[in-house]
């Protein structure tokens, strides 16, 4: 329909339908119909109900003369029909006109909700006077102006809900509105600095910087390679336990075992001089139900007690796992609410006073002094009392929330340190070079503030000779880091304690970057330099008084704000200047703590290297930015995933799907990735079905530890059965078995003792394979070896690509052929790696179906029979797998020597076709004879198609191990290029058993060779399998 058209259809739709148009008789066909039309065929009529806009109205192309009105201008040059109707029905036209009066005059007279009484005068008549004068208003409308107005007067004027930037930026407004957002969730002290340049992630009940908003992957990791990289890591929590050592000792021993690695009774832990780590598991549940890895700190000894503090650092996930127990072990159930804060009731400030004490309790105006400017005075300061306070720690929290616990039979204490200490970490080879530039040795006091009696704790600290010769020398071991070289030849975990002066006063005024003084270097004693590298920091030089709550205390509520400090400067002869004496309020107690490197491995030893620094809250960003202004880069929540991938160390709660945590982690990605997922369109969406994955989203490791538990279970009960005749059993010899599905959970394994069997039996080599590395005398791998092994684990690898290519999440980690193997052997310039056949999508036509049935709704009989027709073009497993009756897969026929379904080329498009659409349970590898009776095998069409995604399985998965060509061991949880090695590395779990009899079915030059591929792609590619210990 054209525009001039419609533009007749609007102005003709209230016409009446009993008007005659006029058109020539040639180009109307008269409609015998309509019971309008007269007897002696004169032109019809439009009656009520017909098509007003019929031939008669329409423009013919070829006439000149056309009857009624046309808008526009003719094409054939014709004009205007100036005919009128030749009759018209009176009754009928007198009703139209009638309510379209009617219509009018309730419209103009009757204003709606978006209209007013200056509504119904004409434009020219309205001024913007009449709403505050009614008396301007036509008499008319007077009183309907007066009625509405009373009505409004009564409504109290509700206040606009933005204010103006200028009000808000205010810092009584913006402190106020700062407060209320960190109600919900917690804010760093570095929080306002963070938000200005990276993109913020809620996570954790915490708003963390994720990566920043600048390009910086490079030069982050140049800062983590050549120089120094920080991050914020207050938002990890402190756990504080108090009480006898043997106590503490006997309680934390039910949570760790020796087998992992050292424990909380660790020698040189226990001592105070190093940081430790461990693994914390369920009271006496080792190996199974892991609880996730801690860090701790022992405060040093003092003579003559036996009272210890030690602080447990934690992830903020695991928390809420590790709290509980701890309270179990050391049976302190008994909360301590803290004091209550005195509250003042409003009605005793708002009571109305005696008019004769009214006089004293007003203050005198002050006297506005010449020249000045009157400064602005809240109206409402009486209503909201006090000024708001800044909040520091955890805004959360409410008030009455218990954070300390005892026992009474035990004598231990826990407390709740969260958010209570600041803690930064500085990565990089010169970040002790930062430090040492950053941070000075705290000066003394003089004589006069030491005679005097102060509220302050270092006045009175200076007054113990004892303590000052302390401070000394950790001073000296201070500088002795200057002559270090690489934070790196610090011994790992050292713990240094001091207290320094504030930064603020030492502030550049430009950004530099710290490097190594040699002049500084060279006057280091040699002596002291080479004690530290090799023995570390002695023991009493790890006190610091960062220990007591009261000190932490003192430390925060005395700080100098910045608008005080800037005073003190601006008033110094010259301008940049030192302030001298240093301010009492500016010394703070500190702990420096080494975080040690790449441990694990031969290549790239202590890198990564760097120190945390501790400090009392509230000085969190007058140590930042002096932090800053030394050129070190700041790196988010990306940058540490990928400097624990550089380091090849595991991540949590990313790499430990065994943990409560971790399995919260693997939930929240798996909906983030499939939100994202269906946010694309259908046709942009990868399909991964017919890519052969079943769980691009999410790794199921319960489902494989299963499954290689049965195939080991099912593979130890008919070796002795079909050793004579392995071979005809594997071309389908019918084994009568019965699954049983384990109960158990899995586990992951970190017994050092077997790690390093495993690791030797790998043949380690370098990032690239390109040549083995050295190992011990290790014991041969023989079938004896796999049972020793718990079979419901998995172990933790890292895998690097021989050649080109770039791993992903969720990659598979598959077993290869032995023509596979042989191909590389050969070294065929073609042959990158072996490829998956396409898998056939079994779903996409059921969804297609359900979309039209959605439109078009079908009978009952019609859906059946199409589901009858779908189910007939659906492959059985005997079709699958090129048998009459399915058997399940040996071990050696599966690994090894794979069976015809996968060596057998004129198979190769049957085995693109998942065999898990029919499989009978999803932790069986194929169907089984003696369970198909028992369990009907899966079909598509048994899926509610509402439920059904394009491009994705549907719950419950397939086998996973035998669901494409190359047996799956496990999948990929960090994967990238990795600039450290120079080529493509990922770090994943791999099933043990699976691993065991991988590596007993290879050739011993070729052990340790594995398949990656990404979900996204059909390319397998050769990765070399290494176990770090």
């Amino acid at each position: 329909m054209s525009a001039k058209r419609r533009m007749r259809d609007k102005k003709m739709r209230n016409q009446p339908a009993s008007v005659q148009y006029p058109s020539s008789p040639q180009n109307e066909p008269c409609s015998s119909q309509n019971k309008d039309t007269p007897q002696n065929g004169d032109t019809p009529r439009h009656g009520i109900g017909q098509d007003r806009y019929g031939p008669s109205t329409a423009r013919q192309r070829g006439s000149q003369h056309q009857g009624g009105w046309v808008r526009g201008h003719q094409r054939d040059g014709g004009g205007y029909a100036e005919e009128m109707p030749k009759t018209i029905t009176a009754k009928t036209f007198a009703r139209a006109r009638a309510a379209e009066v009617t219509t009018m005059l309730k419209a103009v007279t009757k204003p709606t909700g978006s209209c007013n009484v200056f509504m119904a005068l004409p434009k020219h008549m309205r001024r913007r006077a009449m709403s505050h004068n009614t008396k301007r208003l036509p008499c008319r409308l007077r009183e309907m102006a007066n009625r509405l107005r009373e009505k409004h007067v009564g409504q109290k004027k509700v206040q606009a809900k933005n204010k103006s930037r200028k009000a808000r930026r205010r810092h009584g407004n913006l402190l106020l509105e700062f407060n209320r957002r960190q109600r919900k969730n917690v804010w760093l002290e570095t929080h306002i600095w963070h938000a200005k340049r990276f993109h913020m992630l809620k996570q954790w009940g915490y708003c963390l910087g994720d990566r920043p908003t600048y390009k910086c992957y490079r030069a982050c990791y140049r800062a983590m390679n050549s120089h120094c990289l920080m991050q914020d890591l207050s938002y990890y929590c402190c756990i504080e336990l108090l009480g006898a050592e043997d106590q503490l000792l006997a309680s934390l021993s039910q949570l760790t075992s020796k087998d992992v690695g050292p424990t909380f009774a660790a020698a040189a832990c226990l001592l105070g001089r190093k940081q430790g780590s461990t693994m914390v598991y369920k009271a006496g549940q080792y190996p199974s139900q892991a609880l996730g890895p801690v860090t701790f700190m022992w405060r040093p000894r003092t003579q003559g007690s036996t009272h210890r503090q030690l602080w447990i650092w934690v992830h903020p996930t695991l928390k809420q796992d590790l709290l509980p127990e701890l309270q179990n072990v050391c049976h302190c159930c008994e909360p301590i609410l803290p004091p209550a804060a005195p509250v003042v009731a409003t009605a005793e400030l708002t009571a109305n006073p005696d008019p004769e004490t009214k006089s004293e309790m007003t203050p005198p105006k002050k006297q506005q002094a010449p020249g000045t400017k009157r400064k602005r005075s809240c109206k409402n300061d009486s209503e909201n009392g006090p000024p708001a306070k800044k909040i520091l720690g955890d805004g959360t929290r409410s008030p009455t929330t218990p954070v300390t616990w005892t026992s009474g039979s035990t004598g231990i204490s826990i407390n709740d340190l969260t958010m209570e200490m600041v803690r930064y970490r500085l990565i990089g080879p010169q970040s002790h070079s930062v430090l040492t530039e950053t941070l000075e040795a705290a000066t003394d006091c003089d004589s006069i503030s030491k005679s005097q009696t102060s509220s302050l704790w270092w006045p009175e600290h200076c007054k113990d000779e004892q303590k000052m010769t302390l401070h000394r020398q950790q001073a000296d071991v201070f500088m002795t880091l200057k002559g270090i070289y690489s934070t790196g030849e610090v011994p790992p975990g050292t713990v240094l304690g001091l207290t320094v002066d504030d930064p603020r006063l030492t502030l550049p005024k430009m950004r530099v970057k710290a490097v190594p003084d040699i002049k500084q270097a060279q006057e280091v004693n040699e002596e002291n330099r080479r004690e530290l590298m090799l023995r570390g920091v002695p023991e009493h030089c790890s006190q610091s008084s960062l220990w007591d709550q009261s000190v932490r205390d003192n430390v925060t509520h005395n700080m100098i704000s910045a608008q005080e400090l800037n005073r003190m400067k601006s008033e110094m002869l010259v301008p940049g200047s030192r302030l001298s004496p240093t301010p009492l309020q500016g010394r703070v107690p500190v702990l420096l703590v080494q975080q040690p490197g790449k441990q694990v491995g031969q290549e790239m030893s202590s890198w990564g290297a760097g120190w945390d620094l501790l400090l009392p809250k509230a000085w969190g960003m007058a140590f930042w930015v002096p932090l800053v202004y030394r050129g070190v880069r700041i790196g988010g929540l990306k940058m540490s995933l990928k400097h624990s991938q550089n380091k090849g160390a595991s991540h949590f709660p990313h790499d430990y799907p065994d943990c409560p945590a971790g399995v919260r982690f693997q939930q929240e990605q798996e909906t983030q990735l499939s939100d994202k997922f269906k946010r694309r369109p259908p046709a942009k969406r990868t399909n991964y079905i017919k890519h052969g994955c079943l769980a691009p989203f999410r790794c199921p490791w319960q489902q494989l530890a299963e499954e290689w538990e049965l195939i080991t279970r099912e593979g130890d009960r008919g070796q002795s059965r079909i050793q004579p005749d392995m071979q005809h059993a594997m071309h389908g010899a019918e084994v009568d078995v019965t699954p049983m599905v384990p109960q158990s959970s899995f586990s992951l394994l970190r017994n050092r003792k077997s790690l390093k069997l495993l690791s030797g039996w790998c043949r380690p080599t370098t990032s690239r394979g390109q040549r083995s590395l050295r190992v011990g005398e290790v014991t041969p791998l023989d079938h004896s070896h796999v049972t020793s092994f718990h079979r419901n684990t998995l172990v933790w690898v890292r895998l690097s690509l021989l050649a080109k290519g770039k791993p992903e999440l969720h990659a598979l980690v598959c077993v290869p052929t032995h023509e596979d193997l042989t191909r590389l052997k050969k070294k065929e310039p073609d042959f990158s790696g072996p490829q998956e056949p396409p898998h056939r999508d079994h779903f996409k036509s059921q969804i297609k179906s359900h979309k039209k049935g959605s439109k078009k709704p079908a009978t009952s009989s019609s859906l059946s029979c199409k589901s009858e027709n779908k189910g007939s073009e659906l492959p059985s497993s005997a079709s699958v797998h090129g048998q009459t009756t399915t058997t399940a897969p040996s071990l050696t026929s599966s690994v090894a020597q794979p069976s015809a379904a996968i060596s057998d080329p004129s198979l190769t498009s049957s085995v693109g076709q998942p065999s898990a659409a029919i499989s009978a349970t999803p932790v069986a590898l194929s169907d089984q004879t003696s369970t198909s009776s028992h369990t009907p095998a899966k079909d598509p069409e048994s899926a509610s198609s509402s439920d059904l995604i394009l491009g994705l399985w549907p719950d419950p998965l397939p086998s996973v191990t035998s669901h494409c060509s190359r047996v799956t061991l496990g999948w990929v949880t960090q994967g990238d290029f990795t600039l450290s090695a120079g080529c493509g590395e990922a770090l994943g779990l791999v099933s043990v058993p699976g691993l065991l009899h991988t590596l007993l079915n290879q050739p011993v030059e070729q052990r340790g060779l594995l398949l990656l591929r990404n979900p996204t792609s059909l390319q397998y590619r050769f990765a070399k399998i290494n176990i770090e210990v």
